[in-house]
Parts: C-alpha cells; sequence; structure tokens
C-alpha cells in the first residue's frame, strides 16, 4: 500500500460516517415524497463542503417522460433533483460511485419491533431503520470517500464523480436523468448492498398489472355471477409454471441461487361489497427479466402464459395485462472487465480476503449505467436480505469496510498528484 493510500485510509472518520448514516436514515426519504428532495439538497450541500464542484437541476418530468428509454415509475412524482459531483482533474472523471437517496415505504409499523422505522437506532455493532441497508449506508460510504481525501490533502490526477439519484426504488428515473443531463465516467461502482460480494449482473423485473374479469350478482345467488378470485387461480397457476420453466438452465454466475427471475404478484384487489359476487380482481407483480433478454421478449412470454390460463369464462373475456410502473432491463458489465480486478483487489487488500464474484435476482440502476456505456458494477454494505423488511438494518463493520475499499479504488483509478 502506497503512502498516499495509506494516508486517505487514516483520513477516514469512523464515528463521523456512521453519525452521517444516522442522520441520512432520520429523513424519511420514500419515493416521490418531499423528503426525497430535501435529501437531495443536503447531500448537494455535503459534496460542496467537500470542495467537489455540484450540479444540482430540476428534472424536466415531461421532457424524461417523453424520451426513448424512459424507465416508467410507479410512485405519485411532481418533482425530482438530481445531484451529480466532480473533483478536479482532467478529462472524464475515471470512477463513478453512485447511489440513490430514496427508500420504499415502512409498511406496517407494528412490525417494526414498537421502533419509529426512521430512528436509526444501533443495538452493538449494527443500525436499524427504513433505508439503513438499501442504500443509505453504501450513500454514506461515498460521501465518506471524499471527505477523507480532501481530509488527507490528497489531489487526484483524474476526477472522481459522485452521482446521488432519486427513484430508483420504482424504475431508475433518477439515473436516466443523470445520464440524459450528460454526466459519465469511465466505471461505475453502484453501492448497493452487496454482503460482501462484487455484483456485476443484474436480472430485471418488469411492473405488471392484470385486470381479470368476472360477472356481478348477488352473494345469496353466487351461481349466477361468476367470481373474478375464482377465475383468478388458474392465471395464478399458470404464472407459477412460467416462473418454473424460465428458471432452468440458470447461467453459473447465478450458483447458489434457485430462483433468479422469479413472478410474484404483489397486491389483490376484488370487490366492492362483501355480498356480491366480485366483478373484477386486480393484481399487480413483477415479472423477472434474465440476463441478455430482450425486455418485449419476456412480455410476449407472460401474456402468453395468461392467455394459456385453462377457465372456460376466460376464452370469451380473457385477462388484460398492461405493464405500469417500473421497467427494469437486466445488465451486466463484461466478463474480464478491468473494474472487476480493481475492485476485488481493494477490497482483499482491507479485509485480507478476495470476493466472490456474483449476479443478483433483482433490477437496479446498472443497468442503465451499463446500456450508457459505463462499465458498471455493484458492491457496498449490507445485506439485501433486510431491504424492504421491518427488520431493515446494516452492520457498521460493513459500513467501515466497504468505505476502506472504495478509497483504495479511488486513489488508483484516478492517481493522485
Amino acid at each position: 500500500m502506497s503512502d498516499v493510500e495509506a494516508r486517505v485510509l487514516a483520513a477516514i472518520d469512523e464515528a463521523e460516517t456512521v453519525n452521517l448514516l444516522a442522520e441520512t436514515v432520520r429523513v424519511p426519504s420514500v419515493t416521490g415524497t418531499d423528503a426525497e428532495s430535501d435529501l437531495m439538497h443536503t447531500y448537494a450541500r455535503l459534496l460542496t463542503e467537500a470542495d467537489l464542484d455540484v450540479d444540482v437541476w430540476k428534472l424536466d418530468l415531461d421532457d424524461l417522460r417523453s424520451r426513448d428509454g424512459f424507465p416508467g415509475t410507479e410512485a405519485p412524482r411532481v418533482e425530482g433533483y438530481g445531484v451529480a459531483a466532480v473533483t478536479g482533474g482532467e478529462g472524464e472523471p475515471a470512477l463513478v460511485l453512485q447511489g440513490h437517496v430514496d427508500v420504499v415505504p415502512t409498511g406496517d409499523l407494528a412490525k417494526w419491533a414498537g421502533s419509529d422505522p426512521f430512528a436509526a437506532r444501533i443495538t452493538g455493532d449494527t443500525l436499524h431503520g427504513r433505508g439503513a441497508c438499501d442504500m443509505k449506508a453504501g450513500l454514506v460510504a461515498n460521501l465518506a470517500v471524499v471527505r477523507a481525501l480532501r481530509r488527507a490533502g490528497v489531489r487526484l490526477a483524474r476526477p472522481l464523480a459522485v452521482h446521488c439519484v432519486i427513484s430508483e426504488e420504482d424504475g431508475g428515473l433518477g439515473a436516466f436523468a443523470t445520464l440524459a443531463r450528460g454526466h459519465r465516467g469511465e466505471a461505475a461502482v453502484i453501492t448497493e448492498p452487496t454482503s460482501g460480494t462484487v455484483i456485476t449482473a443484474n436480472a430485471g423485473a418488469l411492473t405488471f398489472r392484470l385486470e381479470v374479469p368476472g360477472r356481478a350478482a348477488h352473494g345469496a345467488t353466487r351461481y349466477e355471477g361468476v367470481s373474478a378470485i375464482e377465475v383468478f387461480w388458474p392465471v395464478f397457476a399458470a404464472l407459477r409454471n412460467l416462473e418454473k420453466s424460465r428458471n432452468v438452465d440458470l447461467p453459473r454466475i447465478f450458483d447458489g441461487n434457485v430462483m433468479p427471475y422469479p413472478i410474484e404478484v404483489g397486491t389483490v384487489r376484488a370487490g366492492d361489497w362483501s355480498s356480491s359476487v366480485p366483478d373484477l380482481l386486480v393484481a399487480e407483480g413483477r415479472l423477472g427479466v434474465r440476463l441478455d433478454e430482450d425486455p418485449a421478449h419476456a412480455r410476449a412470454a407472460f401474456e402468453e402464459a395468461v392467455a394459456s390460463a385453462d377457465h372456460p369464462w376466460l376464452r370469451e373475456n380473457p385477462v388484460l395485462v398492461t405493464w405500469p410502473g417500473g421497467q427494469f432491463a437486466s445488465g451486466r458489465l463484461a466478463p474480464g472487465h478491468e473494474l472487476i480486478g480493481q475492485v476485488m483487489g481493494a477490497v482483499a487488500d482491507v479485509s485480507g480476503s478476495r470476493p466472490v464474484e456474483a449476479a443478483a435476482p433483482y433490477g437496479s440502476d446498472l443497468r442503465l449505467y451499463s446500456a450508457g456505456g459505463i462499465p458498471s458494477l455493484h458492491y457496498g454494505p449490507g445485506d439485501v436480505r433486510f431491504a424492504h423488511a421491518p427488520r431493515e438494518q446494516v452492520e457498521l463493520a460493513e459500513l467501515r469496510e466497504v468505505t476502506r475499499a472504495l478509497a483504495l479504488l479511488a486513489v488508483r483509478r484516478c492517481g493522485a498528484l
């Protein structure tokens, strides 16, 4: 390890980083809310204080929606902001560190063990709270790197960029807008939670909506009607069969994952009166997209499966399938790309062991950066199994280790003057 690298690692203020994570988790930045915008402005200020040149802009939502490749959104949204910052140095940034500020809703508050989901409660070496894992720990690690560079007095030969984005949870609008703005880099590390692994590929995820028709009747004469709930069962069975067929002959990079391309129905709504036969069922969910699969092919296979559902009523009254919300294609980094070895080397130097390369079954901003010609991977603190759950948490030891590895990577890719 060089003297410059050692200086930067020594300049990481671990207590400051934990305190910033707690402060960040306490902002209830649910996708599409005012708090999401507030946190973007906070990080713009913090990046400015770290001596980066910061671009803050209000997103033109109408313009973005009209562009080819618009990734879709699910949460209601009236505004959004972008934040992209860059250190000094010549040319295109040699490295981008990227993270999203938005989090998913909390769900049933009673499931949070009596604690405020945004309290940022610390027990031992674990910080609990919505967003702690997905992905505010990664967001904080990115900022801690540039703070350490400044504190160590290290000037980079080539720029380092930090992108803070919104709306990752419902499609990737923030990343889409950042790239449309012209912010780029030679390579990017997205600090999503990876449990110490290096994620170089993502499956995709497409939001679907099913409208299953029935025929209303009085509950006392239900045989005169057709229950949309009963009609839905063969549709659901057809989706389970499709899921099974799409999860065979899996790529080796998914070793250990028995279902990288799941299909899940997340919400079901039916009926409008307790003593009536329901004449409509609406189900929404997500369809996993296989690596390198055209999303149009995935949609076609899904629609064919729905149409194959075996029920006589559906032959004359087909299910309506639409595709609202987030539309995540798959994405991957080219095998053997130099970024993989560079990240693994930095991790090994701070942890003493070389991480494993793997793929993830969920969609992310990786596919937008990759499609934009920016080689990208995931490496960040946290275990994704805690994401979106009332037990969401992050181990602070992971935050420390990831921050140190990213700091080494930044110095090595960007060089020091």
